[in-house]
């Protein structure tokens, strides 16, 4: 549920360090599908009768971890669509680039991690190491399913995050993370589909939400329907004009030979 504040940070950030301008159906669209998550997380919370069996010792720490992640992200959102755009890379050589940093860098981490002991709070391995490298190739070796779950892992990220690089250097960052949002709605649908989940009637009012938002942050919705209706208002309120003589000029209005001659000066400049 509070993964969703992503799009409210991106959203901040996005104005504050890359000056874009998000118009009032931009942020109402935003607090929309933020509200939409928030119920479908509080339908889990409300109907899961294990959630108090599988309850998190830590749910304070957890959420404020949680917080700083999404800071985290929408910070990185903004500055690869600063970068992105500053130097024109194409989407396919950063995700290549952002892959092999990522693979090196964590992978050199692993082998410190592996020596580090950690309370419970961090760590569920049996020797309470930060990360068990070594356990998870194990792993590996005994299960085949572990091994294709991981090799179609790394396949769909790397499709996610081409696609992700795309949309934020076509359009943004915000963007992206509006559209991001609409994966819990695939994910609940699958969900169902596979008999992982019970259906609950909460959950289909919060993505019922989550379109609305994204239809209201994509201008689908709240704002054709005003300028619709100031247009039919101008149809309406206009007077038609009269038949006119045939020595008789039509006149215009004493700002349209202004505005022509200064549209002219704007286009030759």
């Amino acid at each position: 549920m509070l993964r969703g504040s992503v799009i409210i940070f991106t959203g901040l950030l996005s104005v504050g360090f890359l000056h874009r301008v998000l118009r009032p159906y931009h942020w109402l669209g935003m607090f929309t599908i933020l509200i939409g998550l928030g119920v479908v997380g509080l339908s889990d919370i409300l109907f899961n009768k294990d959630a108090s069996k599988h309850s998190a010792p830590y749910p304070l720490s957890g959420d404020m971890i949680i917080i700083m992640a999404q800071i985290i992200v929408a910070i990185q959102m903004c500055y690869e669509e600063r970068f992105v755009l500053k130097h024109n890379v194409p989407p396919l050589q950063a995700v290549g680039w952002e892959g092999f940093f990522g693979f090196f860098i964590l992978g050199t981490l692993l082998i410190p991690f592996y020596f580090i002991h950690a309370n419970e709070m961090f760590s569920h391995s049996p020797q309470f190491r930060l990360e068990d490298a070594l356990d998870a190739f194990c792993q590996m070796g005994n299960s085949k399913i572990i091994v294709i779950a991981m090799i179609g892992n790394i396949i769909s990220i790397a499709f996610f995050n081409f696609s992700g690089i795309s949309v934020t250097k076509e359009m943004n960052a915000t963007t992206r993370m509006v559209l991001d949002s609409v994966r819990t709605l695939i994910i609940w649908a699958v969900g169902l589909i596979a008999m992982w989940e019970k259906f609950q009637f909460l959950q289909i009012i919060g993505f019922v939400l989550l379109i609305i938002g994204t239809c209201i942050y994509n201008d689908l919705l709240i704002g054709p329907f005003f300028r619709k209706r100031q247009m039919l208002q101008k149809i309406f309120t206009s007077v038609e004009p009269t038949q006119l003589r045939g020595t008789e000029k039509l006149v215009a209005p004493p700002d349209y030979e202004e505005s022509v001659n200064e549209r002219s000066r704007l286009i030759n400049s």
